[in-house]
């Protein structure tokens, strides 16, 4: 039967609400993007390494409005109490984040509690879009050794700007090899580089060329921990890295060296960037 003229306008209104969510989007607008709020996926899982190392409640810079976006997915799901929504990444919300991600059937590196691709998109859905989106890439052999395409393309660059060779030790992926990496190197991004032949000031160089770069990195030696002379570095922003390596990188930007007394950082003093960041420079 024909509707009356008088009646069409109220049922279109009633239909289009049916559509129409309580921001005013139509399903059509959340599904592709459109008219949706933003994360910047690189601010982001720089805040979800540094902001748990912090002792203080200070707010990784330009990451706020996009964790803040983050947890309100999260605390809608009821996996972080209303509380912890506050712009802050710090270590409940990893571990939110984590069991966001268990939850969609992702396991070991997949749901170390940094944002990846995959689980932000989908806790995003209809709700935010992501930009900024990086990712380590697959898995390649370098020297000998297993590394990301992204930790692989850095080290083309840090050995650019050096001058010169860099001879890998140790690379990631490497659950169960040294035990004195004490876990660092079973995710991605994270490398042993040689010193061997190099002078002290050659040292110093390589870990320059290697920060300016985006790595977390610094010059190790015996006197530390009993290890032989080497470069520990770890990529900033890797999002298949370790706790073990987040918590470096998170030092490395408060300032310290990285290593388990969390002493003061020793290492050359460079502008920190992230790949991405030094790539748009």
């Amino acid at each position: 039967m024909k509707l009356p003229s008088y009646a069409a306008a109220p049922v279109a209104v009633a239909l289009l609400a049916c559509v129409t969510g309580a921001s005013g989007m139509s399903v059509a607008q959340a599904a592709d993007g459109k008219g949706l709020p933003s994360v910047n996926m690189e601010a982001t899982v720089k805040a979800a390494q540094i902001d748990p190392r912090r002792s203080d409640d200070e707010l990784t810079p330009g990451a706020k409005v996009g964790v803040l976006l983050v947890e309100r997915a999260l605390r809608d799901r009821r996996l972080l109490d209303a509380k912890w929504v506050d712009g802050y990444f710090g270590s409940t919300t990893v571990a939110a984040f984590a069991k966001f991600q268990r939850s969609l059937g992702l396991t070991g590196l997949a749901a170390n509690g940094l944002p990846g691709k995959a689980s932000l998109t989908r806790l995003g859905a209809g709700r935010f879009k992501v930009t900024h989106v990086i990712g380590p890439g697959g898995r390649v052999s370098s020297g000998g050794v297993v590394i990301d395409t992204r930790t692989r393309s850095m080290l083309a660059e840090a050995k650019r700007l050096l001058g010169r060779d860099l001879v890998l030790l140790q690379g990631s992926y490497n659950p169960g090899g040294d035990p004195t990496s004490a876990g660092t190197h079973d995710g991605g991004g994270v490398v042993d580089i040689s010193v061997k032949g190099m002078s002290s000031a050659t040292r110093t160089a390589a870990v320059r060329a290697l920060r300016r770069v985006g790595f977390a990195a610094w010059l190790r030696n015996p006197d530390q921990d009993d290890w032989p002379w080497h470069i520990h570095a770890a990529a900033i922003n890797d999002t298949d890295l370790s706790s073990q390596a987040q918590h470096q990188v998170g030092d490395y930007y408060l300032g310290r060296n990285g290593l388990s007394r969390r002493g003061p950082d020793d290492g050359p003093k460079v502008t920190i960037r992230t790949w991405e960041e030094y790539r748009r420079r």
